[in-house]
Formats: structure tokens, sequence, C-alpha cells
């Protein structure tokens, strides 16, 4: 069972705070939010929050299953947590199993070079959950759209001094750090020169909106394509969905060698959120993650919390 846990908190999450706490029973794990590792000023409803839940879910269902059990799960409905209650079954392993290990953020620059199509066929047919969708962005203008909100979310965010505190406050900048921590995001995961923490916050800190948007846009123009999951409904349940459906997509481009990373600031500012919803040609469907993809190698990988820390009982 505690490997399973394991295998949970390997899910991506916002600023890779792993805002989890795992409660183990005789026949079952639940999954809390950890309301102490929430981000007020950039996920101001826990949306992201509940969506990082569900990446751990979806991890702990294929480990479940690979492990020899049956899961069922009952979503947060009518209380704040999830629960996977296990019965013996045959194992049944998957590549997406397999890949949980190396999926990553790969937050750097892009090779530029399409994902061949018989691979994108594969990403647009990762199973689906209630309500949630994925749209492919492959077309050169709606991909100068995406270059176009990403940057209007970097010049709002970064010139708001609370969402810039809580940035820093998640930033590790250094090895030492990061070791000691164990979560947030590390410097050297993104390309970025370790540096003692004096120096690297005054940098950050005195970081123009203009100059971040310029960084992101580059990274933007290296990569072939982006996706946004969206959402039929807002609330906890279909958060933890579109969690379960991005786990799923990102795994699946892990397994055929395609790098991704999240891009969210045109969702996570609300009122420019509106707007790329119909720029991007949405409809109805509200836009709950951005993510770009293309060909790179590896980078570092973030680190994670023992499963002694994240566990609430035995």
């Amino acid at each position: 069972m505690r490997e399973l846990v394991r295998y949970a908190s390997l899910a991506a999450s916002g600023h890779n705070t792993q805002p989890w706490r795992f409660a183990i029973t005789e026949d079952a794990i639940e999954i809390h939010p950890d309301l102490a590792r929430s981000l007020p000023a950039v996920d101001q409803d826990n949306r992201e929050l509940w969506i990082s839940l569900g990446c751990a879910l979806e991890n702990l269902l294929m480990a479940a299953r690979a492990a020899g059990y049956a899961p069922q799960v009952t979503y947060p409905d009518t209380a704040a947590l999830i629960q996977v209650r296990l019965t013996a079954d045959t194992p049944q392993g998957s590549p997406l199993f397999e890949a949980i290990p190396t999926r990553q953020n790969t937050r750097s620059e892009y090779d530029g070079l399409p994902v061949k199509g018989a691979d994108l066929d594969q990403v647009q047919a990762v199973p689906l959950e209630p309500g949630i969708a994925l749209r492919l962005v492959t077309n050169p203008i709606e991909m100068n759209t995406v270059l176009e909100y990403v940057s209007h979310g970097n010049l709002r965010q970064f010139a708001d001094r609370a969402f810039m505190a809580e940035l820093i406050s998640w930033l590790r900048f250094n090895q030492t750090e990061a070791l000691a921590s164990r979560d947030g995001l590390y410097s050297a995961c993104a390309g970025r020169p370790q540096v003692p923490r004096w120096l690297g916050r005054l940098v950050v800190a005195w970081t123009k909106p203009q100059r971040q948007a310029d960084a992101d846009a580059k990274k933007v123009r290296s990569s072939p394509g982006a996706v946004v999951v969206t959402s039929e409904l807002e609330g906890k349940t279909a958060w933890v969905r579109v969690g379960q459906v991005y786990e799923r997509m990102a795994l699946t481009m892990t397994s055929l060698n395609i790098r991704s990373a999240f891009l969210n600031q045109p969702i996570e500012v609300p009122d420019i959120r509106g707007q790329f919803q119909t720029a991007i040609g949405l409809g109805h469907a509200l836009p709950q993650l951005l993510l770009r993809f293309g060909y790179a190698e590896p980078m570092p990988r973030s680190l994670r919390r023992p499963v002694a820390e994240v566990l609430l009982s035995t």
C-alpha cells in the first residue's frame, strides 16, 4: 500500500507543492487535500490543487492495477477527499504505468520539429473522463494565439506582488534547498544555474514582466503544438477528472518520448481566462490546463517527499 502511495506522489502538481496527504485503511487509500500547501495568489479557489489530486489519483489507479488490485473510486462530491477502494484482481501492467517514474514537466526550449502523426493520434486517443475534453493546437495561427495569451498572463502575473512573493517562496535556487524540502521548483530542472537564495530571490524579484513574457514566447515558438484540457463544469470532481485525463496524456507522451510542460498563465488570470476561451474557439468548454509539447532532451527531475511525510495514518 505504501508503494502505491509512492507512485501516486510522483504525479504532477502546481509549483510542485505536492498538496496531498494519504490515509491507508485495511482495503482502501484516501487522498486528502493538504491546504497548508495551497497557492492562494495563483490558485484562489484551489482549482489547480484539486487537479493535482486528480493527477495523483490517476497514478494510484495505474499502480493499483499493476499490483493486482481492482480499484473503485469515490469522487469528492459530498466529502473533501477521494477514496480508492481496492479488491484483489489479476495484475495489469501498462506502458503508462511504466512511464510514471520518468514523466516530467520539461521546461526547456524544444527542437521545433513536428510530432509524428501516428504519435499525435495516440495522444488524441487518450481515454477521457465524463465532461472532460482535449483541444489539440498545431495550426501556426492558433499557436500564435496561445503565445499571445501566455504573454498576457506573464505580464499580469509578474507585475503582481502577491504572485511574485508566492512564486519565490516555492523556488529552490540550489541543490541544498531542493534536498532539504524535496518540493518546489528547483532551478536546475529549468536549466538555470544554482545560486545562493539571497541572489536568486533578488534576480527573480527584479525580473521585468516583459522579460519573462519574451522567455516563454521563445519556448512556445520552439514547440510544434499545445493542448488545452477543458471541462464542462467547475467543481472538485470535475477538477479531479481534469487531473486524471492530463496525467494519462502526459504519461502517453512520456511513453512516446514527447516532452511537455505547463503554460497555465492564460487560465490562472481570471479575466484573461475567458478571453482565451473565446480566442482559441472553445465555445462553452472551460479551459483548465494548457501545456505545450515537442521533442527535447530530458531535464533534471524535480524531487518528491518520502512516503512517510505524506501519510496521515497507516
